[in-house]
C-alpha cells in the first residue's frame, strides 16, 4: 500500500468516525433522553451504540436521523476539542446520567489518564478521542446513508444490557457509496443461506443445535468434492492422509498452551466413568504431534507431511453464527509439515503452489497478508521475542526473495507463530481470508520432539500448518455466493436435468439417465405431472449445468437436445459427444 492509499485511508477513517458523532447529536435531539456508548468508525462505514430505555427506534427514524445528519453538514459546523480533568469528566458524567460514558472514563482512570478530550459540535459534547474533520461541511454531500438497526451487549458481554446500534455506510464518494449498495444488493440475491435452502444444500435445525448444519445428498456431495480436490492437492506436494479422534485429553491442550490461551472457545466433554478432562478439538495440531512423536525419526525422514479431514468444533457465540461461514462444527484441510529448518523454504513454496492452483480452479483472485505477532502484546502469544523474531524474518525473506507481493498486518499471527495468509476476492470483489500458511517453532519445542541428525544428535524439527482452502464447510458457503449457486459441472450435484415430456417418456428418460451414470456423470430425471414450461422453468431456477427435454422426437433421433445453463436455446449434439463433452469439462475442472 503506497503512503498516498494509506493516507486516504486515514481521511477516510476519520470521516467515517465524525459521521458516528454527527449521527449521534442528530439522535440527541431526536431523543434528549439517550445515553451514549461508543461510536467507532468500521469498515464501510460507523456505528454508535445507544440506550434508549423504554422506547424504541424504528427503520423509519433512520430516515429522519439521517436528514438531521444532513442537515449538520450542510451548516459546516467545527468540530472543537476541550480537555477535561479526568476526575471533573466522571463526576459530569455521572451528573448527567451518562453511565457508559462514565465506565469509560473511569476504565481510562485506571490506565493511569490524568485527563480526557470531549469535542463539542454547535451544542452536542461528546466525550471522544477523536480524531474528527476540521468541520462537518468537510463531508461529501451523498457519500453516506445509514443503514440498519442491530442490537449489541454493552462491550460485546452478554451479561451486560442489550443496547441499540445504528449502522452507517460511508465512502470517499457517492459513486463509491452507490457501487457498494449495487454490490450488496447483489451479495443479497447470492446469500449462501438463503441458495442454500433453495438448492437443497443443507439444513439448520434447532433440535441439532446452532451452528451445526446438516448436509442434504446434494451438499454433501459438493463439500465431498472440496475435499477431494484439495486431497488431490496436498497428495501432489507429498501429503498422506490420516485419521485423529474428535476429542482428548486436557493434557494434550495443556501441553500446546491451548488450554491456556482458547479454552474458552473449546467445548469441555464429561466423561460418565472417569474424573479425566476432556475436550471436542478445536484443531488437529495437537494431535499430529503424537503421530510424529510415536517413533524415532531421522533427518533422512523428514519431511514427514501429515494430512487430516476430521471434524473440529469450536464454541462460538450464538450471535456470532452465520449460515456456514461461521459454525461450531468443522472440519478443515488441515496439514502439518514436521521438517528441518533448511527445507523451510521449498515446504512453504510448494504449499503456495498447492494453494495458487487452487485459486485458479476456483476462479478466484487472491493477495498475501504476512500476519505478524503483537509485540504489544506477548501475553497473547506462546514462545520468546527472539524466536518471534527469528520466524517473522524467514517469512519475509521467502516472500521477498520469491517477488510475492504482499502487506504486513500485525496482530494477525497464530498464538504459536507468524503466518502467510491468502486473502481471496470472490466475484463480487470481497474478502476472505481462506488459506494459510504457518511457521512454528514453538510447538515441537513444547512436545519435546526430535529427530537424529546427520552428526548423530538431537534435534528439534519445524512444525508448519498449512490449509489450502480452510474449512471445506465454510469454503462451501463462499463458493455458494461466489458462484450464486451455478457451480461448475465438476462441483454440481446434478450435471444433466433430463425433463420427461409425459408419461409415454419417463421410462427412455431412465434410462438414459442411467447411460449417464454408468459413465460417471450425474443425472436426474424430473418425472412430475407437470407441464413441461414448469419443469423447464424449475431446472433453470435450480441452475443445473445442462437440462434435456425428451419428448417423442428426442426419442426417435440419435442426437440429444441440450440446453446449456443461461441459454435460451438448445443445440444438437450426439449422445457419445455429449458424455466425452462433460467428462473432459470434469476432468479439467471447467
Amino acid at each position: 500500500m503506497s503512503k498516498h492509499d494509506k493516507k486516504n485511508e486515514t481521511d477516510l477513517e476519520v470521516v467515517r468516525h465524525s459521521l458516528s458523532h454527527i449521527m449521534a447529536k442528530a439522535v440527541k435531539e431526536m431523543r434528549p433522553d439517550v445515553k451514549f456508548a461508543i461510536g467507532p468508525a468500521i469498515e464501510n462505514g460507523f456505528y454508535y451504540d445507544f440506550d434508549f430505555g423504554e422506547s424504541k427506534i424504528t427503520d423509519e427514524d433512520l430516515k429522519k436521523i439521517e436528514k438531521k445528519m444532513v442537515h449538520t453538514i450542510k451548516q459546516n459546523l467545527k468540530f472543537e476539542r476541550t480537555e477535561s480533568d479526568i476526575d471533573e469528566a466522571i463526576k459530569n458524567e455521572k451528573k448527567s446520567g451518562q453511565v457508559y460514558k462514565m465506565e469509560l472514563a473511569e476504565d481510562l482512570k485506571i490506565q493511569g489518564e490524568k485527563k480526557v478530550s470531549y469535542y463539542k459540535l454547535d451544542d452536542f459534547v461528546d466525550l471522544c478521542r477523536g480524531p474528527h474533520v476540521e468541520s462537518s461541511g468537510k463531508i461529501k454531500e451523498g457519500s453516506f446513508k445509514l443503514e440498519k438497526l442491530a442490537g449489541a451487549y454493552w462491550r460485546g458481554n452478554e451479561r451486560n444490557k442489550m443496547l441499540t446500534r445504528i449502522y452507517g455506510l460511508a465512502f470517499a464518494t457517492k459513486k463509491e457509496l452507490d457501487d457498494y449498495l449495487k454490490m450488496m444488493e447483489e451479495a443479497e440475491k447470492r446469500d449462501h443461506r438463503k441458495l442454500g435452502k433453495e438448492l437443497d444444500l443443507f439444513v439448520v435445525s434447532e433440535l441439532v443445535g446452532p451452528g451445526m448444519p446438516l448436509y442434504t445428498f446434494k451438499g454433501a456431495l459438493i463439500r465431498r468434492e472440496i475435499i477431494n480436490y484439495s486431497n488431490e492437492l496436498q497428495k501432489e506436494i507429498g501429503y498422506q492422509e490420516v485419521h485423529t479422534p474428535n476429542m482428548n485429553k486436557a493434557e494434550l491442550f495443556k501441553i500446546s498452551g491451548h488450554y491456556d490461551k482458547y479454552k474458552d472457545d473449546m467445548f469441555r466433554v464429561i466423561s460418565n466413568y472417569t474424573d479425566e478432562e476432556y475436550f471436542l478439538k478445536p484443531m488437529n495440531c495437537p494431535q499430529h504431534t503424537q503421530i510424529y512423536a510415536s517413533r524415532l525419526r531421522s533427518y533422512k525422514d523428514l519431511p514427514i507431511r501429515i494430512a487430516d479431514f476430521a471434524n473440529l468444533y469450536r464454541d462460538e457465540k450464538p450471535g456470532e453464527l452465520s449460515g456456514l461461514t461461521r459454525v461450531r462444527s468443522f472440519s478443515q484441510d488441515d496439514g502439518h509439515s514436521f521438517c528441518r529448518e533448511d527445507q523451510i523454504k521449498e515446504e512453504f513454496l510448494a504449499v503456495l503452489g498447492a494453494i495458487k492452483k487452487a485459486m485458479i480452479t476456483y476462479q478466484m483472485n487472491y493477495s498475501i497478508r504476512l500476519s505478524l505477532w503483537d509485540p504489544n502484546a506477548p501475553e497473547k502469544y506462546l514462545g520468546e521475542p527472539s524466536v518471534w523474531e527469528k520466524s517473522q524474518k524467514l517469512l519475509e525473506e521467502i516472500l521477498i526473495e520469491n517477488k510475492i507481493e504482499y502487506v504486513k498486518a500485525e496482530g494477525e499471527a497464530a498464538i504459536y507463530g507468524p503466518k502467510m495468509d491468502l486473502i481471496s476476492k470472490d466475484s463480487l470483489g470481497r474478502e476472505w481470508q481462506i488459506s494459510t500458511i504457518q511457521l512454528d517453532f514453538i510447538m515441537p519445542q513444547r512436545f519435546k520432539l526430535t529427530y537424529i541428525d546427520a552428526d548423530g544428535k538431537e534435534k528439534t524439527p519445524v512444525m508448519i500448518h498449512r490449509a489450502i482452502v480452510g474449512s471445506p464447510e465454510r469454503f462451501m458457503g463462499i463458493l455458494i455466493e461466489h458462484y450464486a449457486g451455478a457451480f461448475p459441472i465438476w462441483l454440481s450435484p446434478v450435471q444433466v436435468k433430463i425433463i420427461s415430456v409425459g408419461e409415454g417418456h419417463i421410462n427412455y428418460c431412465n434410462e438414459l439417465a442411467s447411460e449417464f451414470k454408468k459413465s460417471g456423470i450425474r443425472a436426474e430425471v424430473d418425472d412430475a405431472s407437470e407441464t413441461v414450461g414448469n419443469k423447464i422453468r424449475k431446472a433453470v431456477r435450480e441452475k443445473y449445468p445442462y437440462i434435456l427435454v425428451i419428448g417423442d422426437k428426442e426419442m426417435g433421433s440419435e442426437n440429444l437436445a441440450v440446453r446449456d445453463r443461461g441459454e435460451q436455446k438448445t443445440r444438437e449434439i450426439g449422445k457419445k459427444e455429449f458424455i466425452e463433452e462433460i467428462l473432459e469439462k470434469v476432468k479439467n475442472k471447467q
